[in-house]
């Protein structure tokens, strides 16, 4: 389709296969279209570049080396962990440093189309808010009530010398406890408005950077002839570039962050004070997974959510192989944009989503305070419960999208309710590399099945647009949203 065509996304209500070779139009809104290719053998797919194949197999290598080097070598070398992992912390860099203007180009045109409609935006932000808010509690809660009648019951107290604090972990938690409960509160509403916009840029206050965005993108009133939307349309552009050949990566990049975390892993440790942490963890995470999602997508969509799950794994895959829901944003945008969810949605669900979205941290926080509880003889009383209920709400919402960031929370939130942090924590931060992957695939997982749902929900659809990407007929679009607004 020649770019000075117009031209319209079509509706979410079919699966493509994922095709990452998805191109753009210089100058048009609509950013990525599906190309049409004949059915690839399965060695076809192995070979594509950035496959889902190629992720599984450096994966699955990465970790068969890890365990043999871990072993077989009584103590792997500082200095051969550290060179080893160069080529995965660049790829990873690389992959979070186009992150902050992907969300700030991806807003500014959500908006902007939002503004041609009189009730979508509200509707968007109502059902994508809900949606987020909704899957957060329901994570909350059925970690919270699993761990109270299930694993507290399991987890055994240890003796004090095992439970015994080092200095090196001393000062780890040290510099972990500066925050109190409160202080979520306050910071979530300091970042959204951010007193010096070129610092928040700056230094990633990625909530601050959404907001901001959302406001330029609003304040934009002649989209025909704005010069600002023109650069951010040509730094789409390169953005997509970037991404593509970043997913290309994709396979090197996940097996040199894998593989060094594995040697420095102490898997007896591991096995003997862990085992029933990492299965209630990963129990929680199934249930969010394979069973509270797929619920949802299947009463809205009335399609198999495994289907659509399993079309997406190159998103899921690379937030498993990452460990982070802002580094995993491009490949996710892409996903939903072969699965036909409307760009508008996409760039304002998956942004939010990605900041806000936390639902693997959610399930994980109530889980290792308890944790920590059990294994110096403590029992949670129901009150606690409901503190520790609360105040994972907020610090999931507030999480930063970063590896290992739930670390800071845990400890927080067993100084709520008075669990002293003893020196199992420090069998804690030992898996935390492990378990942060699992909490990132449920969180992009979310994000998946939110986009979709909410673009059938809302029957919001992409406006069309000329060749320079001015809307010339909102009219669809408009009487969709509604249409779906008294829902």
């Amino acid at each position: 389709m020649s770019s000075n065509e117009l031209r319209e996304t079509g509706s979410t209500e079919k699966n493509e296969p994922l095709n990452l070779k998805q191109v753009q139009s210089p100058g048009v809104v609509e950013t990525m279209e599906t190309v049409e290719e004949p059915k690839k053998t399965l060695w076809e797919k192995v070979k594509t570049p950035g496959s889902v194949y190629q992720i599984l197999i450096s994966a699955v290598i990465a970790i068969a080396i890890g365990f043999a080097v871990n072993t077989t070598v009584e103590k792997v070398p500082v200095a051969a962990v550290d060179l080893c992992s160069i080529p995965g912390k660049v790829w990873l860099r690389a992959l979070k440093m186009i992150v902050l203007p992907l969300i700030v180009v991806s807003l500014i045109l959500a908006v902007q189309r939002l503004r041609e409609m009189s009730r979508g935006g509200a509707l968007l932000a109502r059902w994508t808010i809900g949606y987020y808010l909704f899957t957060t509690l329901v994570a909350i809660l059925h970690s919270t009530i699993l761990v109270s009648l299930v694993w507290a019951k399991q987890f055994t107290e240890v003796d004090p010398e095992t439970r015994a604090i080092d200095k090196d972990l001393q000062k780890d938690i040290d510099s972990r406890s500066v925050y109190k409960a409160h202080d979520i509160v306050v910071e979530l509403f300091e970042t959204l408005v951010p007193d010096n916009i070129v610092a928040a840029f700056a230094n990633d206050v990625l909530l601050g950077v959404l907001v901001v965005s959302i406001i330029l993108g609003y304040m934009i009133r002649d989209p025909a002839t704005s010069s600002i939307l023109k650069v951010v349309r040509e730094i789409e552009g390169l953005i997509t570039v970037a991404i593509t050949f970043l997913i290309n990566m994709a396979p090197i990049g996940i097996f040199f962050l894998i593989m060094p975390n594995l040697f420095k892993l102490d898997i007896k440790e591991v096995g003997i004070n862990l085992g029933l942490l990492i299965g209630a963890g990963l129990s929680g995470m199934a249930i969010q997974l394979f069973i509270i999602y797929p619920i949802l997508y299947f009463a809205v969509m009335r399609q198999n959510p495994f289907a659509y799950w399993m079309k997406n794994s190159p998103a899921w895959v690379t937030a498993w192989g990452t460990a982070s829901s802002a580094g995993t944003m491009p490949v996710t945008l892409k996903c939903l944009a072969a699965r036909k969810v409307p760009d508008t949605i996409a760039k304002f669900a998956i942004p939010l989503g990605t900041l806000v979205n936390m639902d693997g941290t959610a399930i994980y926080l109530p889980i290792t305070v308890t944790f920590l509880a059990a294994t110096q003889g403590q029992v949670i009383s129901a009150g606690q419960y409901v503190v520790v209920f609360l105040t994972a709400t907020l610090a999931s919402i507030g999480t930063t999208p970063i590896p290992s960031s739930s670390l800071v929370l845990i400890i927080m939130i067993a100084n709520s309710i008075s669990v002293e942090v003893t020196g199992m924590y420090g069998v804690i931060t030992a898996i935390d590399w492990f378990m942060d992957r699992f909490r990132t695939m449920t969180n992009v997982t979310g994000d998946l099945y939110g986009g979709a749902i909410v673009a059938k929900i809302t029957g919001i659809r992409d406006p069309i647009v000329d060749a320079d990407g001015t809307i010339i007929d909102s009219s669809a679009q408009d009487e969709n949203a509604k249409r779906n607004s008294q829902v």
